[in-house]
């Protein structure tokens, strides 16, 4: 462990699962403190089993897509070194656009446009001027498909959201890693009991020959989150996807 990176305290927004609970795993591994901010209670308090109750780690219950929660939730905390945000809420949202129901829209954009925001203009003023914020985006911004119009739209959002925020909060670093196809827990919303077999199929047509691991991403965002001179960057950690 680097002197540089001990002690550190790092708010994961979306932490319970997936990317943001490796995330989690590996920064307690690392002396860190966590604070995990999620909606649900019961997934944080499964988040909390999984990592083994330890005493570096906290739990928040927030919806981040209201201000007056974000705004509580910081209010909840101690001082910060690190934001990342994991977050998503795309069930029902991979349709075409003739079904496409717009309230399910609207809370996708909540998710990962509106949140966001909220989380950076409330928590920046909380971190160290050493400190970062780290926003996920995704593959569909750069290899959109039929049924993924909002999803790419919200993940080329938060990717200009990103460069507009490095400049405004500097010397506060913001970035944002762009995963390609990784197996989470939201490929069971989109591809339910066939989620082996599609990801299966698209690990085949990746370079590295495999799909993503959480654990990749959260690797990836602990690079950007360490190291002072990335600013204003996407990272994209998507096994080649974007060449083929």
């Amino acid at each position: 462990m680097s002197a540089k990176t001990k002690q550190q305290h790092v708010l994961i927004v979306g932490g319970s699962s997936g990317m943001g609970l490796a995330l989690a795993r590996q920064v307690l591994e690392r002396g860190n403190n966590v604070t995990i901010a999620g909606r649900s209670t019961e997934r944080l308090d499964q988040a909390r089993g999984l990592l083994g109750n330890p005493a570096g780690l906290r739990t928040i219950a927030a919806d981040i897509t209201l201000e007056a929660e974000v705004e509580r939730l910081f209010r909840s905390t101690d001082d910060l070194d690190h934001i990342v945000s994991t977050a998503a809420d795309v069930s029902g949202v991979y349709v075409l656009l003739p079904e496409m129901d717009m309230a399910t829209a609207r809370r996708v954009i909540d998710s990962k446009v509106v949140a966001p925001i909220l989380l950076a203009k409330h928590g920046a003023p909380r971190l160290k001027a050493s400190g970062s914020i780290t926003f996920t985006s995704g593959i569909a911004a750069y290899r959109p498909a039929p049924r993924g119009s909002v999803v790419a739209a919200v993940n080329g959002a938060i990717e200009s959201l990103v460069y507009a925020l490095a400049l405004e909060l500097a010397p506060v670093r913001v970035n944002a890693i762009s995963p390609g196809w990784v197996d989470t827990p939201i490929w069971q919303q989109v591809a339910g009991d066939g989620k082996a077999a599609v990801l299966e199929g698209m690990a085949k047509r990746l370079p590295v020959g495999r799909a993503g691991k959480a654990e990749d991403i959260a690797q990836a965002i602990e690079a950007v989150m360490y190291n002072g001179f990335i600013s204003g960057t996407v990272v994209h950690v998507d096994g080649g996807q974007r060449l083929v």
